[in-house]
């Protein structure tokens, strides 16, 4: 009889170790630390900083569909162009700069001679854009004509981003601020970093600046983007499949999860490449290969 108590004590044992160590496991798998986190961070947000943020616990999804077209693509990165009222994205397995409507209708396909890993596409105040290349380590600048087809690298201004030896793991956000003329650049990892790039009207660059470092709370950085009305920045993080407000001193003010079954998500997004707001305060996200999302301010 005592044998018997024992071995099922010490199954019991095994099972309720078995049962913590699957709750760690998917703990880690789905980043709950990370959330935790930022929930905690959250919560000590008052009232009149809400009014103050973009507040990112007041969204939900509005829209889900695909960029019909770009299945083989990979849609990488994402930007609002306030003068077209159109949204741009750029794809690396065939690199083309992509012109699409709010609903997700592709309009123009455009040819991109000379990248090799376009990653990030952002509209800078005077109507040109800039697309940041992964693995040549670069920002290219150049004004987007009606009717053209193809664009080259090399008739382009281009600057050079440093961190030579990166490979994929180099600068895949990238950000317009035009309260201070300068360009936000996400480092994905290794190490993770907001970097600005000082560009006046001129069109000459300044040189790369680190921010203070912060405690992000984020796995990776896939892409980010500037709130017009707020200035507050949204940071996409693929592997935390999280969405992060930041306030203007570089700290984690709101968060949404990306996560099935969250803020009108019946499926959560995968690999999340890139977010855009436009000045309505609509936010849009592109994930691979050709995945579409906006979510609005519930009403």
């Amino acid at each position: 009889m005592a044998t018997h108590t024992s071995r099922l004590r010490l199954f019991l044992y095994a099972l309720l170790l078995f049962a913590v160590s699957a709750v760690i496991v998917a703990g880690a798998l789905l980043h709950w630390d990370d959330q935790l986190k930022l929930y905690w961070q959250e919560q000590s947000v008052d009232a009149e900083q809400r009014i103050e943020s973009i507040w990112l616990p007041d969204y939900q999804l509005s829209l889900q569909t695909t960029l019909v077209g770009l299945e083989e693509d990979e849609t990488s990165g994402l930007t609002w162009n306030p003068l077209t009222g159109t949204l741009f994205t750029v794809t690396g397995q065939n690199p083309q700069l992509i012109e699409f409507t709010p609903g997700g209708v592709v309009l123009r396909r455009v040819k991109l001679t000379g990248f090799s890993d376009p990653e990030a596409v952002e509209a800078l105040s005077d109507g040109r854009l800039a697309i940041v290349d992964e693995r040549r380590r670069l920002v290219a600048v150049f004004r987007l004509e009606p009717g053209v087809q193809s664009l080259d690298l090399d008739d382009m201004a281009r600057y050079d981003l440093g961190f030579a030896g990166e490979g994929n793991k180099g600068f895949e956000g990238l950000a317009w601020n035009p309260r201070t003329q300068r360009m936000l650049l996400a480092k994905e990892r290794d190490p993770q970093g907001l970097f600005e790039l000082p560009f006046p009207e001129d069109g000459s660059a300044g040189t790369l600046e680190a921010l203070p470092s912060q405690p992000l709370l984020v796995r990776d950085i896939s892409s980010v983007t500037i709130d017009p009305r707020t200035g507050h920045t949204l940071m996409l993080s693929d592997e935390s499949r999280l969405l992060v407000e930041l306030d203007l001193q570089g700290r984690p003010r709101s968060f949404i999860s990306l996560f099935g079954g969250l803020n009108g998500l019946v499926q959560g997004i995968d690999q999340a490449e890139g977010v855009a707001m436009d000045n309505q305060g609509n936010i849009y996200v592109v994930g691979e290969p050709n995945r579409f999302y906006v979510f609005s301010q519930r009403q």
